[in-house]
C-alpha cells in the first residue's frame, strides 16, 4: 500500500521475506572472524540516533544495520558507506525471521527505541541470541496500547535480555507492562550523543547565498500533514511586522513536497524550492527544502527553529538537532515522542511550547524582535545537550556484558 505513494517500497522484496541469500548474508557467512552485532533502526530518526553507537562498535565488531523504510536505507548508506553491512529486516513473520536470524547468526541483536516485534524477539530468544532494547522509550499513549495486549506484551518483554531506558518514566512504564526491573538501566537518550555534522562543510554556494543575503531566517522542520497550513498562517502574521523574513519549510515526507509547494502558492506566498535551478531573490518568502539528507544544513541557515509533528498529534520530531547547534526551539503541544527531552530543554530555557499557530506567530515575533534573547535561549539548549553525553558510554557497558566472552 505504501508503494503507491513511494515506489521504492516495491524494491528488494526478497529481503522483506528473507526468501533468497543476499550478497550481504553471503558476506556475513564468509567473513566471520569478528563478532557480528545486528542493530535494527526502523527509519531515518533511529538511524541518526544510533550513529554514535555504530561508530563505537565498529572499533572491534562487524555491524549489520537493518531498517524498514527506503529513506532509512538511504540514510544508512550516506552515514556509514561500506563500513557497515545493511539490508531490510524481514517482515515479522515466524518463518521469515527464523530464516534471517539463522542466516546471519549475530552475537547480539540491538533494537532501537520501541520496535517491539514479537517474532524477532521470540526467535532471538529461541536461538539464544542476546537481545538489548536500546534508547527505549514508552509514552503514556503507547503504554496504554501495549497494556490492551498484555498477554502478548508481558512474555515478549520478559524475553529481552536488557533494556536501556531513556528516562525514569520510560522505565516505570515498561516495568508496568511486565519488563523485569533488574533488566532495566536508565541510560538517558542516545540522541544527546548525535554526531552533529559541520553544516558549513556541506553548505554549497546556493545555501551560502541565503546566509549572505543578511535576511532573518526561521525554519519549520519535519512538518507533518495538516501542519503546514498552520505554519504558513503563523508566518503570514510574522510578515506583517518583519516583511524581509524568510521561512525555510521542510516537510517530513518526500511524497508530500509537491502538495506543500501548492499549499504555499495558494497562500499567496512566493516560493522557491531547493530543487529549482535558480537563486533566491528578495521577493521569495518561503524556501521549500524538498531534498533529503540536508536537514542540518537547513538548520544552519536559521536563527529560530520550529520543530514539526507537534501542532498536529504525531508526537513531535527531533528537537535535539537544532538545540545542539544553538538554535532556540519552538514546539507545539504534541510531544510524546520526545516528552522527556522536551521537558528537559524547556526547564533549561532552550525550548518553548506553543499551543497553536497564534502562539507560534507571537513567539516568532518576540524572538525576532530580540535577537539577543533568542541567542541566549539557543545557548542554554546547546549547553544542556553537551552536558548529557552519558548515554553512549552507559549503553556500551551494557553491550560489553553480552559481547565480551
Amino acid at each position: 500500500m505504501r508503494s503507491f505513494a513511494n515506489p521504492a517500497y516495491r524494491q528488494r522484496i526478497g529481503e522483506r521475506f528473507a526468501l533468497k541469500k543476499t550478497s550481504i548474508i553471503a558476506n556475513i557467512a564468509v567473513n566471520n572472524k569478528q563478532p557480528l552485532v545486528m542493530i535494527h533502526a526502523v527509519s531515518v530518526g533511529e538511524v541518526m540516533a544510533v550513529t554514535p553507537l555504530v561508530k563505537e562498535l565498529l572499533r572491534c565488531h562487524r555491524v549489520l544495520v537493518t531498517t524498514m523504510t527506503p529513506t532509512g536505507s538511504d540514510t544508512v548508506r550516506s552515514q556509514f558507506g561500506a563500513s557497515v553491512l545493511h539490508c531490510y529486516l524481514p517482515y515479522d513473520l515466524p518463518g521469515a525471521m527464523a530464516r534471517f536470524l539463522n542466516s546471519i547468526n549475530p552475537s547480539l541483536v540491538v533494537i532501537m527505541e520501541t520496535e517491539l516485534w514479537p517474532n524477532l524477539i521470540h526467535v532471538s530468544n529461541k536461538l539464544n541470541i542476546p537481545l538489548v532494547l536500546a534508547n527505549a522509550r514508552m509514552s503514556e499513549r503507547s503504554a496504554r496500547g501495549y497494556a490492551r495486549l498484555h498477554s502478548l506484551t508481558m512474555p515478549m518483554l520478559r524475553k529481552i535480555d536488557h533494556i536501556a531506558a531513556q528516562s525514569e518514566q520510560d522505565a516505570q512504564r515498561l516495568i508496568g507492562l511486565g519488563a523485569g526491573q533488574r533488566k532495566i538501566t536508565i541510560t538517558g537518550s542516545l540522541k544527546f550523543n548525535q554526531l552533529i555534522p559541520d553544516s558549513r562543510k556541506t553548505r554549497d554556494s546556493f545555501m551560502q547565498s541565503i546566509l549572505d543575503s543578511g535576511r532573518p531566517v526561521i525554519i519549520a522542520a519535519s512538518t507533518r500533514d495538516g501542519e503546514e497550513r498552520k505554519v504558513l498562517s503563523a508566518f503570514k502574521s510574522v510578515l506583517s511586522t518583519f516583511p524581509n523574513v524568510l521561512l525555510v519549510l521542510v516537510p517530513r515526507h518526500l511524497e508530500r513536497f509537491d502538495s506543500v509547494a501548492e499549499l504555499a502558492k495558494k497562500s499567496q506566498l512566493k516560493l522557491l524550492r531547493r530543487t529549482d535551478v535558480k537563486l533566491l531573490e528578495n521577493s521569495h518568502q518561503v524556501f521549500l527544502g524538498d531534498s533529503m539528507g540536508e536537514m542540518m544544513t537547513y538548520f544552519s541557515l536559521a536563527k529560530i527553529a520550529f520543530v514539526g509533528g507537534s501542532l498536529v498529534d504525531t508526537g513531535c520530531q527531533n528537537v535535539l538537532e537544532p538545540a545542539a547547534i544553538g538554535l532556540p526551539v519552538i514546539v507545539g503541544p504534541s510531544q510524546f515522542n520526545f516528552a522527556s527531552i522536551c521537558d528537559q530543554l524547556e526547564k533549561a530555557g532552550g525550548l518553548r511550547t506553543v499551543k497553536d499557530e497564534t502562539e507560534l506567530a507571537r513567539t516568532w515575533l518576540e524572538l525576532l524582535a530580540d535577537p539577543e534573547a533568542a541567542k541566549a535561549m539557543g545557548q542554554r539548549g546547546a549547553q544542556l545537550v553537551s552536558e548529557n553525553q552519558l548515554a553512549l558510554p552507559r549503553l556500551m557497558e551494557i553491550i560489553a556484558r553480552f559481547t565480551l566472552h
